[in-house]
């Protein structure tokens, strides 16, 4: 029966070049531009028709006029093992001029594995100047949970981490997983950091209580910092970041546990510890988010919008006074599993897929 289900989903899947689709507030086409992608993971553009794209397995390439350009070479070493491999890219954001780009990743070895990222230098075909900024620790075994995404702001980096498949690890702050993690651009600590005069605490944690942050974005206008994070069973979560702060994971979730749907925890609400500012359920996967700032939707700007894996769809949310006041849902796995959304230069919104042969997606007004 599951063989039927995937086969029939998979026909039923995006099959032609462009389809149009309504919503409350635009209707919108979407248009396969490039397949091939061996599951990819996260997109940059460089400039209006180049697109950097990290592949899971290890791979990353450039997408130049919808063509896939050979693998780009000196890859640090990554172990792609479960939901590990190589995970997000991110811009310095001054790029133009230095060419810098910063990589999420796993790594290790037998003894245990875990999330790492490194800033270098795109010179053509090849990366240079590589160095490490930043290692999980401890490192462990197994293949859930890297997180990971990054933010890169003037001189800061935001490091997205899972709690590795151990929801314990999530509130031991002398331990990295499960937390937001900020250094300076060049892998130093911020002063400000909200531990960093405690020995007892890894100074590079911002905020802790996270089960698997898989997006992160910031406010254009306020500045503020959003992510989301999956759930268990439920509760998948949108979170409104502050300095220092606990976001409840183990001890507090609007999930239960797979399978038997028994409770995790102590329930939804406990003191000092911090509610989603929304959340879902049933879960849908959450595996980006971004901002919309462009031209080309005018109806949809400032709104959040979340790629979601279980169903394939986007979720858009009208937000006021940091409170959701409006959820639309865009698609239904017309195109699959959507593992990341992006605004592009020219104000379209790009799409990249989940799957062996992954695609990348335009969405466009109807018109244009």
């Amino acid at each position: 029966m599951f063989r039927i289900i995937i086969l029939l989903f998979t026909i039923h899947s995006f099959v032609n070049a462009e389809d149009q689709f309504s919503s409350e507030k635009h209707s919108f086409l979407v248009e396969l531009l490039t397949k091939g992608l061996e599951y990819p993971w996260s997109m940059e553009f460089l400039s209006h028709n180049q697109i950097l794209v990290t592949e899971r397995p290890g791979k990353l390439r450039i997408i130049e006029n919808w063509q896939l350009s050979d693998p780009i070479k000196n890859l640090p070493k990554i172990e792609s093992i479960g939901q590990g491999g190589l995970l997000d890219i991110a811009l310095d954001p001054n790029f133009k001029n230095n060419q810098i780009i910063y990589l999420s990743y796993s790594s290790g070895n037998f003894l245990g594995i875990g999330t790492e990222v490194i800033k270098a230098k795109l010179n053509d075909n090849r990366l240079e100047n590589i160095k490490v900024l930043f290692q999980l620790k401890p490192k462990s075994r197994g293949g859930r949970h890297f997180g990971s995404r990054l933010l890169t702001t003037t001189n800061r980096i935001y490091i997205t981490l899972g709690d590795r498949g151990e929801p314990e690890r999530a509130q031991n702050l002398n331990d990295h997983a499960g937390s937001l993690i900020r250094i300076n651009n060049d892998g130093s600590l911020p002063k400000d950091n909200p531990f960093i005069e405690r020995p007892d605490v890894r100074p590079e944690i911002y905020t802790y209580g996270h089960r698997n942050i898989q997006g992160i974005a910031s406010d254009p206008i306020t500045g503020n910092i959003w992510t989301i994070e999956h759930g268990p069973q439920g509760g998948d979560e949108l979170n409104l970041i502050r300095s220092g702060m606990n976001y409840g994971w183990p001890v507090i979730t609007h999930g239960v546990n797979y399978v038997t749907g028994t409770k995790i925890g102590e329930g939804t609400h406990k003191e000092n510890m911090l509610q989603p500012i929304h959340y879902w359920v049933p879960s849908i996967a959450t595996s980006s988010v971004i901002f919309y700032s462009g031209e080309q939707f005018p109806a949809w700007k400032g709104n959040i919008f979340v790629s979601s894996l279980k169903f394939g769809q986007l979720a858009r949310l009208e937000i006021k006074n940091n409170r959701v006041i409006k959820e639309e849902r865009l698609l239904n796995g017309e195109l699959g599993r959507i593992r990341e959304i992006k605004e592009g230069p020219d104000g379209f919104l790009y799409l990249i897929t989940d799957e062996s042969n992954g695609k990348l997606f335009r969405i466009r007004p109807v018109g244009q």
